[in-house]
């Protein structure tokens, strides 16, 4: 039997990509605070996140969350913060060509066809590196907003000015960028210190506002944040989403004298420790998307990946969820089910046998691109084999567009064909054709627009090149908008 189990475990990775689904968030951090563009100009800058997002294109990643804003600075063209030094090398210094990275990034990344969601820090000014700040910097304009915690400087939660100012910054990467998200991480109120008091008490002493305790006070000021920008982004994009990449425990069991909603670990907690409440945010609808970060392994005593796998898709499934991977440690995990194995399959398994969970996110890109373990190679080869759309999201909208027009196959050219057509007409935004979807059908087979595995191209062109069609092969074109609404077929057969 066990060695029937090992040869199971072995065998059944290489058949699942005939499986995969159709709809699959499919994303990969790329940060700025590790580093990787200091000492390189805007021109090798470039060079380098072409080449990952080249290599991640070809493993099946289909969105980058590209982090903006990581110290009350920016990397991009911001109306109110500085440069950011992990750019440059130096705060308030401009890139030497003029060269702004998000706009790049937007332009680099649907060409593509992936997303790109704008990845900001909310709360943190100052982190313990930054040794110098320019004079536009927040810390310098607005001292009075911050508090210091272990050698950090932190935007005071408690403050509506802070609050306000948060949803400016917001508002201007919306306003002059074309990106497909918001995303914030973990970092709400900074991680405890032992012995370390938050210096906020005179805060919550002067306007309680009601509560009893600073500790739900504190959970409160978050939660009005996250409730502000949900309806700011609403109201500038109604189709940009706003999502959130939580530390990967909410709440342990042991919490509390009638806690039954945390899960069987014993690590920090968003709840208590961070005072972000996931869940509620999850329920009211201020958040579009979940991307706990699941980073242990299998096994692990304080967080198992797989208890936590199961307390997300239990307690936060309203909205979709999404599940943060860490590559490098998942690679140097063994596998409980095969000790000749690291974890990524079983975590893959894992992962898509639960209903609620739509996807994954690789910390970090650059970890995938440099394919420890071969992660990159079985992402391409087995759980990323097909095209992905993305998963929908009927509460933000539900209505596809109109199915594309005029669909022809022009066979003027001696090698090859190319299939045309053009997209359809439509009187709003929300409404207007993006992308489309290509699916191929041999002579006499079924349409089946329900599997990946016809799924040839999904491109932003209202045309396609096509290798040597073989007559009564069946094209099949629809349209996606901004959301991946899908429309319904147009269908065309080589004659």
């Amino acid at each position: 039997m066990k060695r029937f189990l090992l040869i199971l475990f072995i065998v059944l990775p290489f058949f699942l990509h005939a499986s995969n689904p159709k709809r699959e968030f499919r994303g990969a951090w790329i940060q700025c605070v590790n580093g990787q563009y200091l000492g390189k100009s805007p021109s090798q800058i470039r060079q380098m996140l072409s080449s990952q997002l080249d290599v991640l294109q070809q493993c099946g990643i289909n969105a980058i969350l590209f982090q903006v804003r990581a110290e009350g600075d920016a990397l991009y063209k911001s109306s109110y913060e500085p440069w950011s030094r992990y750019l440059t090398g130096t705060q308030g210094v401009a890139p030497a060509d003029g060269w702004d990275p998000l706009a790049w990034m937007v332009e680099q990344c649907h060409k593509r066809n992936m997303e790109c969601h704008a990845w900001i820090n909310p709360y943190r000014a100052k982190t313990k590196g930054t040794k110098e700040l320019a004079p536009t910097h927040p810390v310098i304009r607005y001292p009075r907003r911050m508090f210091e915690y272990d050698g950090l400087y932190i935007f005071n939660p408690a403050l509506k000015e802070n609050r306000t100012y948060t949803c400016m910054v917001v508002e201007d990467i919306l306003t002059h960028y074309d990106v497909d998200g918001i995303h914030m991480d973990d970092y709400f109120y900074p991680y405890p210190v032992a012995g370390l008091a938050m210096p906020d008490r005179p805060y919550f002493e002067a306007d309680p506002r009601g509560f009893s305790n600073i500790e739900d006070w504190r959970r409160d000021n978050v939660s009005q944040l996250i409730r502000d920008l949900h309806y700011l982004v609403r109201s500038v994009k109604p189709w940009c989403k706003f999502g959130i990449s939580p530390f990967g425990i909410y709440r342990n069991s042991t919490t509390g004298k009638n806690n039954k909603s945390g899960s069987a670990t014993s690590g920090t907690q968003n709840y208590d420790d961070l005072y972000a409440d996931i869940v509620y945010w999850t329920k009211q609808g201020w958040v579009d998307y979940n991307i706990p970060q699941i980073y242990w392994n299998i096994g692990t005593k304080a967080a198992d990946y797989e208890v936590l796998l199961h307390w997300w898709n239990d307690y936060c499934g309203q909205r979709p969820l999404f599940i943060g991977q860490d590559v490098e440690r998942t690679v140097k995990g063994v596998d409980p089910h095969n000790p000749n194995s690291h974890q990524m399959h079983a975590k893959y398994n894992l992962q898509r046998s639960l209903p609620n969970i739509q996807g994954s996110c690789q910390w970090y890109a650059a970890a995938v691109v440099n394919n420890p373990g071969n992660y990159r190679s079985v992402l391409q080869q087995t759980y990323h084999s097909t095209p992905a759309l993305q998963p929908l999201m009927p509460f933000i909208d539900n209505k596809a567009p109109e199915k594309p027009r005029k669909v022809q196959i022009d066979s003027n050219h001696p090698q090859s064909a190319v299939l045309l057509w053009e997209a359809p007409k439509a009187k709003k935004v929300m409404d207007k054709a993006r992308q489309f979807v290509v699916y191929q059908f041999q002579k006499k087979e079924k349409i089946d627009l329900d599997k990946a595995d016809h799924i040839i191209a999904i491109t932003p062109n209202a045309f396609l090149e096509l290798s040597s069609p073989k007559r009564g092969t069946t094209y099949v074109v629809t349209a996606l908008d901004r959301l991946h609404n899908e429309s319904k077929p147009t269908k065309i057969k080589v004659k």
